[in-house]
């Protein structure tokens, strides 16, 4: 057990699961958009929808959408900021199915990108980040995460680990998901330490890549 376990995040709201957590979710989505955001649309599951006012979710998000940590004293304010800096955000109440209480969908976009992604705040802080533009994956932001979007092929796995290794980064975990054989794929990464800028920049300039994002570590510990 971890001083985490026993005490809780650093964070400025009432709820680690409805603030913390929504946050960090929110952060995610931050880092992969890649562009400040100008539009989102937030759906919130089960109880996320509702007591997420109650307990600062709403706030939370929004904040997370701008960058913003889950212990910045700037929170409580998220919708003035967020207002100042030029994003508008929607909120709807939705199911979205056999998933953990407190879910979002994310829609967020800027001004040349778009992303899509889904996932929960599953208690004290922690997340689980489960859908990525369409395609499932399983990360927690506990460790720098690089995620990669191409076209299926034989040899891309290898390729893209032979890359990291020659960075001098190891990996901890990794999930791989298609579409279809030959269709799109999305490589979810788990490493002790962020890439390099050139490892990422030769990442990006192949050709069966299509996008490529370097998400920090957003947990405290």
């Amino acid at each position: 057990m971890s001083l985490l376990d026993m005490i809780g995040p650093v964070m400025i709201g009432p709820s680690s699961s409805h603030t913390a957590g929504a946050c960090r979710l929110g952060l995610v989505a931050h880092h992969l958009l890649g562009e400040a955001p100008r539009h989102a649309t937030l759906e919130l599951h089960a109880s996320f929808a509702k007591t997420g006012r109650g307990h600062g979710t709403h706030l939370a998000l929004v904040a997370g959408l701008l960058g913003l940590r889950p212990d910045d004293e700037r929170l409580p304010r998220a919708v003035e900021v967020a207002q100042a800096a030029g994003l508008s955000v929607e909120f709807r109440d939705t199911d979205l199915g056999d998933v953990h209480p407190n879910t979002v969908r994310i829609d967020v976009q800027g001004e040349t990108q778009r992303l899509v992604m889904q996932g929960s705040s599953t208690g004290g802080g922690v997340i689980q980040v489960t859908h990525v533009q369409g395609l499932g994956v399983n990360f927690s932001g506990a460790s720098p995460t690089a995620l990669l979007r191409y076209t299926d092929a034989v040899g891309m796995i290898a390729r893209i680990a032979s890359t990291i290794a020659a960075d001098g980064v190891n990996i901890a975990a990794l999930t791989c998901t298609r579409d279809t054989r030959g269709g799109h794929a999305l490589l979810a990464i788990e490493l002790d330490q962020a890439l390099s800028a050139e490892a990422l920049a030769f990442l990006n300039r192949w050709p069966d890549v299509t996008w490529v994002r370097m998400l920090p570590k957003l947990m405290d510990g």
